[in-house]
């Protein structure tokens, strides 16, 4: 689930001149707390069980429906709206995943753990604040599309889901270049017309936006890894 942005292929940025690279500065402490968790290195070691891998995307799949909706409902918005792009939706690429890794009537098999529900509450809080949405978007997508690649090649070897099945929620397609998108998604962040307080709410709602993510790691840890930390 990744709070993993695109800061993980990255050393720690100095002297941050534009606000993408005051924003990754600002955050990098809070991405590698979420990247060092148990639960994530279960995963990136290839220790984690299919249960555990399934559990993630179940909870993806919650926060991602109250994300992409909010995204909708803002989309004309002159802050939000430079972000948003349909392409990047994910929840049918976690309905196709779950449907995969579970069956049919995985709609009755899964739930929010109480992380997933009060992250989830926060996103749907943002519908009012712009810029605390962006900071879930950049959040969520960027890592998506960032450390996320990795974790689909793991995941496609550790659980033998190399036809794609079960890991399209990291797949990109409609975007094109991914080193381009992530390097257009920089000079949006750059772009943006912020006074210095919207620019630190925004730095504030990302770090809390790592934080949650931390948290729901918590949760599946406890479920899946009973040692995780």
């Amino acid at each position: 689930m990744s709070a993993t942005a695109e800061a993980s292929a990255t050393a720690t940025p100095d002297s941050p001149e534009t606000f993408s690279e005051r924003l990754r500065a600002a955050t990098w402490s809070d991405h590698r707390a979420a990247e060092d968790h148990g639960f994530t290195r279960a995963l990136m070691d290839g220790t984690l069980s299919l249960a555990g891998y399934t559990g993630m995307v179940a909870q993806h799949y919650f926060a991602y429906v109250a994300l992409e909706e909010v995204g909708r409902r803002l989309a004309d918005n002159p802050v939000v709206g430079r972000f948003h792009h349909p392409e990047l939706e994910r929840v049918p690429a976690l309905v196709r995943d779950l449907e995969h890794l579970l069956g049919d009537d995985w709609r009755e098999r899964v739930s929010p753990t109480p992380a997933t529900r009060t992250y989830a509450a926060r996103i749907e809080q943002m519908a009012d604040h712009p810029e605390g949405f962006v900071a879930h978007h950049y959040t969520r997508y960027m890592g998506d599309v960032s450390g996320g690649q990795f974790i689909r090649r793991v995941a496609a070897r550790t659980y033998g889901l190399t036809d794609g099945a079960g890991v399209s929620f990291y797949v990109f397609d409609g975007l094109g270049s991914l080193p381009r998108f992530r390097a257009g998604y920089r000079e949006r962040l750059d772009s943006l017309d912020l006074d210095e307080t919207a620019a630190a709410r925004l730095v504030a709602e990302t770090r809390l936006a790592y934080q949650f993510n931390t948290e729901v790691f918590a949760d599946l840890g406890r479920a899946y890894v009973p040692d995780a930390a």
